[in-house]
């Protein structure tokens, strides 16, 4: 835990602690006003079994050693109410105090195991943080010349980790990320997150083309992913959908390789450009099902541009009319913004689009092309680029759908 977080972890313990200690003056103050009453009121009315309204209150706002004060408090407010109305040997005060020990006992006991399953629970949640952390390591915010920011919302709150995965990494002269989805999600499509994750990382920089990457993930992905499925004898087919992007640092393009995988928008000069026309190949595990050839498509992507990746969770989250989420809608009002500012409205518009948590696991990946450094000089424009990419870069407004170059 870095100083940070550890100062916030402090304080905001302390804060619990005070909160605590002026809520606790709540059950305090009943028990006080309960003895007055009963003192005042005849002795043929009893309102000393009111008083474990304060034991059972503390719980809420306390652990079991301040439930067991409070109490240990209702039951010598007991004894007291017994010693001066009546005697503490009548059969009826008696049955009183015994009562009230039982209760407050019960409400104790019960109190620990709640704060035993909470911390169990605390530290589960820390192991998935750590998981999540080791996992999808957070991207910079800048890599050469691309300014990036990333959203991640998994559907089971409790674990903040699922099936979607991203990474990045540098290559000679450039940048490759990977954006995918396991088939499932939950603590159950980890493991196949992480292998791919792993292996991209490990080889991505020693490939030439994405398509030999590719090819090279789905050979030892779907090797896994069979091994996987014998071992734990589960016969539902295993995939990972994904997205393979490459960005060289001095040209105006990027090289797409789709595995099944949703097509990523394009943010241009106030349109979005859907690049749902490049060739995608089957997911990942399952080659068998294809001709074994993956496609190397390019796009220009110059400065000022800003390339959006996403999982299906977020295209598929529906409202409560069962509407989709309209991301190329909704994008389309934020494409002057910079990636961690379009990320910050997609994430807050998609929750108010459900109304509720997800059902599935939700990423986005923004990545700008920023301006040129004196590290990234200026890149060639779309008129040195060949002729099919300066076709695609004069577009048309709105949401289009242009054609991939494709690359050998």
């Amino acid at each position: 835990m870095g100083v940070r977080a550890h100062a916030a972890h402090h304080h905001q313990r302390r804060q619990s602690r005070q909160r605590s200690t002026a809520l606790v003056l709540i059950p305090l103050a009943l028990i006080v006003v309960i003895i007055v009453v009963d003192l005042r009121s005849p002795t043929t009315i009893h309102l000393g079994p009111l008083l474990v309204i304060a034991p059972a209150l503390t719980p809420s706002f306390a652990g079991p050693r301040l439930t067991a004060v409070v109490g240990t408090l209702a039951i010598a407010a007991q004894v007291l109410i017994a010693f001066l109305h009546g005697g503490i040997t009548t059969s009826n005060h008696i049955a009183q105090i015994i009562a009230l020990t039982a209760l407050c006992a019960l409400i104790v006991t019960f109190t620990g195991v709640r704060e035993h399953r909470v911390r169990q629970l605390v530290r589960a949640q820390s192991v998935a943080e750590a998981a999540q952390r080791a996992l999808l390591r957070p991207l910079p915010e800048r890599i050469g010349p691309l300014e990036i920011a990333t959203m991640y919302l998994a559907a089971e709150e409790e674990t903040q980790i699922g099936g979607d995965l991203y990474t990045a990494t540098r290559t000679r002269g450039g940048t490759r990320m990977v954006i995918g989805d396991v088939r499932g999600k939950g603590l159950a499509a980890v493991g196949e997150s992480a292998l791919l994750v792993s292996a991209f990382r490990l080889i991505a920089a020693q490939h030439d083309t994405l398509a030999d990457l590719a090819s090279t993930l789905d050979h030892n992905v779907g090797r896994y992913l069979v091994d996987f499925a014998q071992e734990s004898g589960d016969t539902v087919e295993h995939f990972i959908t994904a997205v393979l992007v490459d960005l060289p640092d001095d040209e105006p393009v990027v090289h797409l390789t789709n595995c099944g995988h949703p097509p990523p928008l394009l943010l241009r000069n106030g349109r979005v450009l859907s690049l749902d026309s490049v060739a995608a190949a089957p997911p990942l595990g399952v080659h068998d099902l294809g001709d074994g050839e993956y496609p190397n498509d390019s796009v220009p992507f110059d400065v000022g541009d800003t390339l959006l990746l996403y999982t299906d969770g977020v295209t598929e989250a529906r409202d409560q009319s069962g509407e989709f989420y309209p991301l190329g809608e909704r994008a389309a009002h934020w494409t002057k913004c910079s990636p961690e500012v379009l990320v910050n409205h997609i994430r807050r518009d998609l929750l108010a689009h459900v109304g509720r948590s997800l059902n599935d696991d939700a990423a986005v990946i923004a990545v700008r092309r920023a301006e040129p450094t004196a590290a990234h000089p200026a890149e060639p424009g779309p008129e040195s680029a060949s002729p099919s990419i300066q076709r695609f870069a004069r577009g048309q407004p709105g949401i289009d759908h242009p054609r991939g170059d494709r690359r050998a």
